[in-house]
């Protein structure tokens, strides 16, 4: 089962990679595989230390940068894992570029439950720090858009992957 993590993994940051430009600050990195794919200047955050993370943060509504240090921000299958996620996308706001993106990866809730309680004995996510009280299964795209919006950000394409189960939204700051 960790081949298909893995591969899924893999398709995810084949999906994202060709809209991420300039700097890139990946939030809840995991692997840092995002990063690590990207040939430019790229920072990944995780409150986890998945080995391969680039900073351990507490917080992921309080990132130590300066404003407007990145050009793209990435969520990448991470904000229903994470408990403050407005906190977070003001965040994503105050750290990103007039001109730059906010990229979001996310599954329904639905889709989420019955895939991590299919694979509960074999997901890493799940043997390596267990599901959370705060976390959420998925979000549901209108959720999303709402957060995405109320943080300030216009949400500016909605792209389907992995069989339209999964959605990669890319929005840009209000000014």
């Amino acid at each position: 089962m960790y081949s298909l993590t893995k591969l899924l993994r893999n398709w995810r940051v084949k999906v994202v990679l060709p809209y991420v430009t300039g700097r890139l600050l990946d939030i809840g990195c995991g692997n840092n595989q995002l990063v690590r794919s990207y040939n430019g200047k790229g920072t990944g955050v995780d409150v986890y230390d998945w080995g391969d993370v680039d900073l351990i943060i507490d917080d992921s509504s309080n990132i130590p940068f300066e404003d407007s240090s990145f050009d793209t921000i990435s969520v990448i299958a991470a904000l229903n894992h994470i408990p403050n996620r407005d906190d977070l996308l003001k965040e994503a706001y105050r750290l990103l570029s007039t001109n730059g993106i906010l990229i979001i990866t996310m599954i329904p809730p639905r889709v989420s439950f019955i895939w991590h309680r299919l694979r509960s004995g074999s997901d890493p996510d799940q043997i390596e720090r267990d599901h959370h009280e705060h976390e959420l299964w998925g979000i549901t795209q209108h959720d999303l858009k709402q957060m995405i919006n109320q943080a300030g950000f216009n949400v500016q394409s909605e792209i389907k992957f992995m069989c339209r189960i999964n959605t990669m939204t890319i929005a840009r700051k209000i000014d």
